[in-house]
Formats: C-alpha cells, structure tokens, sequence
C-alpha cells in the first residue's frame, strides 16, 4: 500500500522531532571525581516535502509526492558543577568550540562586571566592619 503525502509528512515530521528532544541536547550528568560535568550538544534540523501532478499531450499523466529530512547534532559546551562550592562561583560553562569575537567580547564583559560587583561588595563589608570597630571603641 502506497502511502499519501499527508502520510509521508506527519511520519518524516514524527521521526526528526524524536532528535529534538532535550535528552538529545542536555546530555546525561557524568561524575567525575569532585565535579558533575553535563555535555551540551547544538541540533540542527531539515524539512522538506512536495507533491506534483502532470499529464503528457496523449492524455497519460502522473503524479507523486515525497518528504524528507535531516538532523544532526555535534557538541558545543560542558557544564561542570563543583562539588561543595556554592552559589555561581560552582558552575562553570567550558566551550567546546573556539568562541566567535562576540561570543569572546560579551565574556569578557561579563567577567568585568563580575568582578566590578564583587569589588564593591568587598568595599561594602570593609566599611561595615569599620562602622562596627568605631562603635565598639565609643
């Protein structure tokens, strides 16, 4: 039995969202000694169908329809969580790929920026302990 073009389509469609499910892009958590590291993988996906009909001068004609698709899915980063460290200073994100000059900026901006806060945090609690040294000392 021949299937119809709605058939190819709904069965080529069924198949590659199977590859689109976050299993496939979040891998399973691997432990390695003080640290869980979780692969992160980019998917990429293709679809394309058609139907068509024709009839020759003599009257005879013919008609098909096809659909098909592709994925395929390749690393991009690990996720790596240390054990017994806490908060965002725990979590680090290791690129697989060499970083585009914009992926490259924006990191180094944000490092800035992380260290700009953590600076003023630092100035924040110095002042706090010297307002309490001077209260205890009056």
């Amino acid at each position: 039995m021949l299937m119809s073009a709605e058939e190819h389509i709904k069965t080529t469609v069924e198949e590659l969202l199977k590859v689109l499910a976050i299993k496939n892009v979040i891998g399973d958590p691997i432990e390695v000694e003080d640290k869980v590291l979780i692969p992160v993988t980019s998917v990429g996906l293709a679809f394309g169908a058609g139907v068509g009909e024709g009839k020759a001068k003599e009257g005879e004609g013919g008609k098909g329809h096809g659909a098909g698709g592709g994925a395929g899915a390749s690393p991009v980063a690990m996720v790596a969580i240390f054990k017994g460290v806490p908060g965002p200073e725990g979590v680090k994100v290791l690129p697989l790929t060499a970083p585009s000059p914009i992926a490259k900026a924006i990191g180094e901006i944000a490092s800035t920026m992380m260290e700009k806060s953590r600076a003023k945090k630092e100035i924040k609690k110095e002042g706090e302990e010297q307002k309490q040294t001077e209260r205890v000392k009056e």
